[in-house]
């Protein structure tokens, strides 16, 4: 008697804010999922400010549109033609650490650069990867600079 083992994909998210780091992290993502024969689950998060307070946005903003085309570009600079197979896209509102958190529950793993856009020059972690690092229920891979490569 045989039996067979059914077939698992396994998923990478990773958090992409366009930033340095998440086009590295995602670089990183593609590679593990490549890998471990699993896909490449990209996220982004965007939120109206906090100093918008009760005030109305203006109606030509729109936020959700501003954050897919901020994904899309990473995703096309990283990755040119050669997009990874079942590449998927996620756009969510929400603060970024717990759309990233929501996003990677079931997931082998979840990449993210040690910074983004926020933060302060200097620091190891900003406030989303050591959010993550702490709370996600499967590996997390914060993905540094390499100081060794040149900057553009």
């Amino acid at each position: 008697m045989t039996t067979s083992e059914p077939t698992v994909t396994k998923r990478v998210v990773v958090g992409v804010d366009g930033s340095e780091e998440s086009k590295l992290a995602l670089t990183w993502a593609a590679k593990i999922a490549q890998a471990t024969v699993g896909y490449v689950e990209a996220v982004i998060a965007w939120q109206y400010p906090a100093t918008f307070g009760w005030a109305v946005p203006p109606s030509e903003w729109d936020p959700a549109q501003d954050a897919d085309k901020a994904l899309v570009d990473a995703v096309d600079e990283v990755f040119g033609a050669n997009r990874p197979a079942n590449l998927q896209l996620t756009v969510s509102e929400g603060y970024p650490a717990n759309v990233l958190l929501t996003a990677a529950h079931g997931a082998a793993m979840l990449v993210v650069g040690s910074r983004g856009h926020g933060g302060f020059a200097g620091m190891l972690l900003g406030s989303v990867s050591a959010n993550v690092a702490e709370h996600a229920q499967c590996p997390v891979l914060v993905v540094h600079p390499d100081p060794a490569a040149p900057s553009a």
